[in-house]
């Protein structure tokens, strides 16, 4: 039998009040500890959600710093080529709320920020966004509501940053996936080339 959750009040009965450290963390303004992280984290998940509620996490990655910090409550995080899809990206025109979450490889911990962003398709920022040649087509700039550090526990269970249980090679190949999940018709030859060891030359343009 299930037993469904339908209330923040059996929520809050079953998993206790939060301790008021978790509470007290949350900030509205970056410090100068966040700015850092920023500055050293080479990866975010964007969470979104339309405005039917339907949802969308897409990974941001880029050099380290990618992500300019425009002012203390205030970043922005470029585009780089895709798939061209844009979920997330619809998602913010019909509802602009937005989570982040900045990964440094090999912590445990992680910043997180929410707040509500906007899409901009110039402005003099963009220039510091530059990377191998590749000028943004456009930026999603996040005004904060709240930023604060998440604690390690998911990544102490997951281990994920432990070498030794990584196992890559559980799955076929980024090709083999496409010709069996997504493209049974296209050459797995040709799916081969494309994902081979010049796929990294494609990924700014």
């Amino acid at each position: 039998m299930t037993t469904e959750i339908t209330s923040p009040g059996e929520l809050r009965e079953l998993l206790g009040p939060p301790m008021q450290r978790a509470l007290d963390k949350e900030r509205t303004v970056l410090h100068a500890r966040d700015r850092e992280w920023l500055a050293a984290s080479p990866f975010c998940l964007v969470a979104t959600a339309g405005a039917d509620g339907s949802c969308d996490v897409s990974p941001k990655g880029d050099p380290p710093g990618f992500t300019l910090v425009l002012d203390e409550s205030t970043i922005a995080i470029p585009e780089r080529p895709g798939n061209r899809r844009a979920d997330g990206y619809r998602n913010i025109l019909a509802n602009p709320h937005v989570g982040l979450i900045y990964l440094i490889p090999g912590r445990t911990d992680t910043l997180r920020i929410n707040g509500r962003a906007r899409l901009v398709r110039d402005a003099p920022y963009f220039a510091d966004m530059v990377v191998k040649g590749h000028r943004p087509l456009l930026a999603i700039e996040v005004a904060i509501e709240q930023v604060f550090s998440h604690c390690p526990k998911a990544f102490l269970r997951s281990e994920l940053w432990q070498p030794e249980t990584w196992q890559p090679d559980v799955l076929p190949t980024r090709a083999r996936l496409v010709k069996e999940v997504e493209a049974p018709t296209a050459s797995l030859a040709d799916l081969e080339r494309h994902y081979g060891p010049d796929y990294v030359k494609t990924i700014y343009g």
